[in-house]
């Protein structure tokens, strides 16, 4: 998508508090490589997302989950100036754990984060007027 990268970040973090998750760490990585490295990067940040009560039935389940969490969503700037908006699919990850417990759980994290996504895409299309 184009358009303005905070606006997209803004409008990310609004999608996801909508789908009851907050937003623990955001890691501006363009400005910690500049000032770390002092290496110039392309607009990226990760947003650190966590719903409380999926986390909390998670960890219930597998106390070992606390090593996945949060959630990260990322938002940055292609090459070409578009901007791409991607999550984490939290059913890989739990396969990590190897409990079929959090199963339905990772299910319920990626419906909610589809829906994040879906919300930031008909946001941005609806706001540039496309």
């Amino acid at each position: 998508m184009s358009g303005d990268f905070d606006e997209v970040v803004d409008t990310t973090i609004a999608a996801l508090e909508d789908q009851g998750f907050g937003v623990l760490s955001d890691i501006d990585v363009q400005a910690t490589f500049e000032k770390k490295l002092g290496d110039e990067f392309r607009q990226y940040r990760i947003l650190g997302a966590c719903n409380p009560a999926l986390a909390q039935e998670g960890l219930s389940e597998e106390i070992e989950l606390g090593a996945l969490l949060p959630c990260n969503v990322i938002v940055y700037e292609t090459d070409d100036g578009d901007i791409v908006v991607s999550a984490v699919d939290p059913q890989q990850l739990v396969g990590i754990a190897d409990n079929d417990a959090l199963t339905a759980i990772a299910a319920e994290v990626n419906d909610r984060f589809e829906r994040v996504l879906a919300a930031v895409t008909n946001d941005h299309k609806a706001a540039s007027g496309a």
